[in-house]
Order: C-alpha cells, then structure tokens, then sequence
C-alpha cells in the first residue's frame, strides 16, 4: 500500500491491466461486428488498442479521411479503418459462422486453449 502510495507521489504510472480482454481477442482472429452501422460484417483483426479496449478490424468500420499531399503520397479523399470497441465483437465460430463466446480450456499436453462455447471447436492450433 505505502509503495503504491510513494509511486504516485512520485509521478510515476502503474502498469494499467485490462481485465480479461488482451486473452478472448488476439491479432489474427476472425470477428463478427454485434452492434453499429457495421452489424454483421466479419473481419480480421489488424490490431490491438488495449488501453482503449478497440480493435481495428480489416473492412469494418471504414470512414473516409482528407489525405493531404506530400512527396511520398497523393493528395485526396482515402478511405481507412477505424477501430473498434471490443464490446461490440464476437469470435466467429469456425463450425457455423456465427458470433460465439469464447472459452479456455487444458489440454491433455498441458497447453491452454481458447474454444468456441457453441460448437466446442479449438480456436488455437
């Protein structure tokens, strides 16, 4: 406690942890948009913003940017991704397609895994 205390006095910043987000979405998954304008799309997630608890999801969420001129690039209107909330994704479930929660689980090899609560497939290889 009284360490705690002197960090903060000390001006400098405790490691923030998000609580069980970083392990039910990873880089590299396949997700499902549950709310919004993008409902229902899917798509591979690009990106992680922990601490802003977003993902940026390829083909989702896309908004249209003024990209100003510069040597390397052309100038004019670009269309990129912006990132999501995580409360607003769903891991597809590689059985059916369909949004799914996700679960964890030992294997007899002694590795974790994460599985799909609907079918009950190995999202890890």
């Amino acid at each position: 406690m009284a360490a705690a205390k002197s960090a903060a006095k000390s001006g400098a910043k405790a490691a923030e942890k998000v609580k069980g987000v970083g392990a039910r979405i990873k880089k590299g998954d396949r997700v499902i948009v549950t709310t919004g304008r993008d409902k229902g799309k899917k798509g591979e997630v690009m990106k992680l913003f922990l601490k802003e608890e977003r993902a940026l999801v390829s083909g989702v969420n896309v908004v249209k940017r003024h990209q100003r001129q510069t040597q390397k690039l052309q100038g004019g209107i670009v269309n990129k991704e912006s990132p999501v909330h995580l409360s607003n994704l769903a891991h597809v479930d590689p059985k059916t397609g369909g949004a799914t929660r996700i679960g964890f689980k030992l294997l007899a090899d002694g590795r974790k895994v994460r599985f799909a609560k609907k079918s009950g497939e190995v999202i890890d290889v």
